[in-house]
């Protein structure tokens, strides 16, 4: 098992399917953080040496990442709300808010926006 910032993992995964399980790192974040430790991308995590693993924790800790992300995308959606803007009532009523069809493809916006209501 291998430890990357509070997240066990197998020796046998590759490190960036790991680092994408984190919330707020994609393909592409995931892509750049490999080559800047030039570690190759199918790489598996019980690979490589600790100080690589060092490394990559060292810079997933200064990036916004999981429940800072979370607390933010929150917080800017609460002003949204808060200002009474199109986009806070549409978020507060569970809609789409980009501009999407509502008359009959509504059902995905509601499910996604389920959580906000409850807050």
């Amino acid at each position: 098992m291998v430890f990357i910032l509070g997240n066990n993992f197998l020796e046998n995964r590759l490190l960036k399917h790991c680092l994408e399980t984190f919330y707020g790192i994609g393909t592409k974040h995931s892509t750049r953080i490999l080559a800047k430790f030039s570690v190759f991308p199918g790489a598996r995590v019980g690979q490589l040496p600790t100080k690589t693993i060092n490394d990559i924790t060292a810079e997933l800790s200064t990036m916004t990442i999981e429940t800072d992300l979370r607390r933010k995308m929150r917080d800017n959606i609460q002003r949204l709300r808060d200002m009474g803007s199109y986009r806070g009532r549409r978020h507060a009523m569970g809609l789409p808010v980009r501009g999407q069809r509502t008359r009959s493809q509504i059902l995905t916006a509601r499910k996604l926006n389920r959580i906000d209501r409850a807050n």
